[in-house]
C-alpha cells in the first residue's frame, strides 16, 4: 500500500485552525478548507511511486481491479476529503448523470473551455457525496415545508419578505418553492440587498433558530442566497453522524470538521452565497423542488466491527471502524481500491503508521490489515 501526501485547498471559507488541530501541525494564519485524497487531476495524491493519477494510469486493473475498471473505467471514481468550514459554503446543487451528460456535452458543442468562469459543467459526470462530521458541524439540506419556510420568513416581520410568504402559502409545494426561489434570485439586486439587510439585522435581533442565517448574513451581506437559505432545512449534526446529498438537492455546509466522500467530478450549480457565477435558469433546470427531512445517516454496525454509511451510490462507499485498546487486528482486503484515513489515535495498516489526517492508497486485492487504537475511515467502491 502507499502511504499518501495530500495538498490541502486554502479556499477563503476554510478553518485556519481545523485541520492543523487534526493533523497536530502550527497553523500559518491563511484559511485550510480541504485536504483531498485520491486521483482527481486538480490535486492528486502523492506517493513514493509517483502521482496517485500516474501510478493508476500505469497499470489501471493491477490498481483499481478488473471489476471496477469495467464498471467505471480506468480512474479511480471517488474523491476522500477532509473538509474544514470555517465559513458557510456557497448554497449549490449537483446535476444527476444525464443531466451532466447533457450539459457538458452542450457546452462542448458551444466552445466554452471548460475553465471559463461561466462554465457549469467541468466533466460528464454526477457528483453525489456524504458528509460525515468530526466535530459538531452545521449545514442546510433541502427545502423545509413551504408551510415551515412561510413561517420562518414571516417571524422576520420584514415587509418585503410578505411576497414570498404569500407564495408559500398559496401555491401547492413544488410551485411554492419553484416560484419563491426564482423570485429570490431574480430580483432586482439593490432591492433584494436591503431586504436582506433587513432580515440580517432581524436574525441578529431574534437569535434561536433564526441564529445560523444571522452569520450567513455576516459572512454574505445582500447576497440573495441568505433568503434562499431560509427555504432551506439546517441540520447539525453530531461527530459521527452524516448526510447524503443526492442530485438536484440545494444544500450548503456552515460550519464544522468532517470526512467527505464525491463521486469524482465538478460538476456545480450555485443558488448564492458565492461571488462566482450564478446560472439561474440552469439553475432552476437542475433543482428537486421536493420538500421532506434531510435524513440524517447513522452509521450500520457489522458483526466484523464495520460501521458503513449506506447510501444509494456505487461510485463510492464509505464505512469505519473504531478500533479500541488491545484488540484484535482487522483484515480490509477487497478486490477493489481502498483509501483509508485515520481520524484519531494511532492505527498501524499493513507497515504504515497512521497518525490522525494521515492516509494510505490500498490496490485491489492487497492485503489489508489494520489495528492499533482509533478510528480509521474506509473508502471504496460498490461493483
Amino acid at each position: 500500500m502507499d502511504r499518501l501526501d495530500n495538498t490541502v485547498r486554502p479556499y477563503a471559507w476554510g478553518s485556519p485552525t481545523a485541520i492543523p488541530a487534526l493533523l497536530g501541525t502550527e497553523p500559518t494564519g491563511a484559511p485550510q478548507a480541504e485536504m483531498w485524497m485520491g486521483a482527481h487531476p486538480g490535486a492528486p495524491s502523492r506517493t513514493d511511486r509517483g502521482t496517485l493519477v500516474d501510478v493508476i494510469a500505469a497499470d489501471p486493473e493491477r490498481e483499481l481491479g478488473e471489476q471496477a475498471v469495467a464498471r467505471f473505467g480506468p480512474r479511480l471514481p471517488f474523491l476522500l476529503k477532509i473538509l474544514a468550514a470555517g465559513a458557510p459554503l456557497s448554497l449549490q446543487v449537483h446535476p444527476d448523470l444525464a443531466q451532466a451528460r447533457e450539459g457538458y456535452e452542450d457546452e462542448e458543442r458551444r466552445d466554452i473551455p471548460v475553465d471559463a468562469g461561466h462554465r457549469n459543467y467541468k466533466d460528464a459526470n454526477h457528483k453525489p457525496e456524504l458528509i460525515c462530521a468530526l466535530t459538531e458541524f452545521d449545514g442546510l439540506c433541502g427545502f423545509r415545508t413551504p408551510a415551515l419556510a412561510a413561517d420562518l420568513l414571516d417571524g422576520l416581520g420584514v415587509d418585503s419578505l410578505k411576497p414570498y410568504v404569500d407564495l408559500l402559502h398559496a401555491q401547492p409545494e413544488e410551485a411554492a418553492l419553484r416560484e419563491v426561489l426564482t423570485a429570490v434570485l431574480t430580483a432586482d439586486r439593490e432591492e433584494m440587498a436591503r431586504t436582506v439587510a433587513e432580515a440580517a439585522a432581524a436574525c441578529d435581533r431574534l437569535g434561536g433558530a433564526y441564529a445560523p442565517y444571522a452569520d450567513i448574513a455576516h459572512h454574505y451581506p445582500g447576497d440573495p442566497g441568505v433568503i434562499a437559505a431560509m427555504l432551506l432545512n439546517h441540520v447539525r449534526l453530531q461527530p459521527g453522524e452524516a448526510l447524503f446529498l443526492g442530485a438536484g438537492i440545494p444544500h450548503a455546509y456552515l460550519n464544522g470538521l468532517g470526512v467527505e466522500i464525491m463521486a469524482n467530478s465538478d460538476n456545480v450549480l450555485r443558488c448564492g452565497l458565492t461571488p462566482k457565477h450564478v446560472d439561474v435558469p440552469e439553475l432552476l433546470r437542475i433543482v428537486r423542488f421536493e420538500a421532506g427531512d434531510p435524513g440524517v445517516l447513522r452509521p450500520e454496525a457489522s458483526p466484523d466491527g464495520e460501521e458503513v454509511y449506506e447510501t444509494p451510490i456505487d461510485e463510492f462507499r464509505l464505512s469505519r471502524y473504531v478500533l479500541p485498546a488491545g484488540g484484535a487486528a482487522h483484515d480490509l482486503t477487497r478486490a477493489t481500491p481502498q483509501i483509508l484515513l485515520c481520524t484519531a489515535g494511532s492505527v498501524r495498516a499493513g507497515d504504515v503508521e497512521l497518525a490522525p489526517g494521515h492516509s494510505v492508497f490500498v490496490p485491489a486485492g492487497e492485503t489489508a490489515q489494520v489495528s492499533g487504537s482509533g478510528t480509521v475511515f474506509r473508502a471504496t467502491v460498490v461493483v
